[in-house]
């Protein structure tokens, strides 16, 4: 596949996920949550909880602009996959903590407290994939830089 090509895929894909997310956060979600008595309460935390995704997005979106200048392997790539990995890991504490506190604070059930365990088991496995990735375009990015003084 051609880096162009790659390119235009991770935006499609990322412009369906922020599409998706803008649906979930602000149309599913407040449309299952007017039923609970803390409505606002919990439709701010999933708002909150949002906002590192779409960090995550505008992240990728510059990823995916330097792949497609044949500039994949670089330092600041692998440092931008890095912000992934803390923000993924940020995120899934976030909802766990905040999770358990709604559990003790009687405002939360514990299948939805066991539901966000899934959720928070997603987000760390992405940064621990995120950090392998980092690691890698490192890596690759001194090799790069290695071989380009050689010549």
């Amino acid at each position: 596949m051609k880096q162009q090509t790659l390119a235009r895929w991770l935006k499609i894909i990322v412009i369906g996920m922020a599409v998706c997310g803008l649906v979930i956060f602000f149309g599913l979600a407040p449309s299952i949550g007017r039923a609970h008595a803390q409505f606002w309460l919990w439709i701010s935390f999933v708002w909150i909880a949002a906002i590192p995704c779409y960090w995550v997005l505008g992240i990728v979106w510059k990823i995916a602009d330097e792949i497609s200048a044949d500039r994949s392997f670089t330092i600041e790539n692998s440092l931008r996959v890095k912000r992934i990995m803390i923000l993924a890991l940020a995120d899934s504490a976030f909802v766990f903590i905040v999770n358990v506190v709604f559990l003790f604070m009687n405002i939360n059930h514990p299948g939805i407290l066991l539901a966000s365990l899934f959720i928070c088991f997603a987000g760390v496995v992405i940064a621990v994939f995120a950090g392998c990735v980092s690691h890698l375009v490192h890596k690759a990015a001194l090799l790069r830089e290695e071989n380009e003084s050689f010549v």
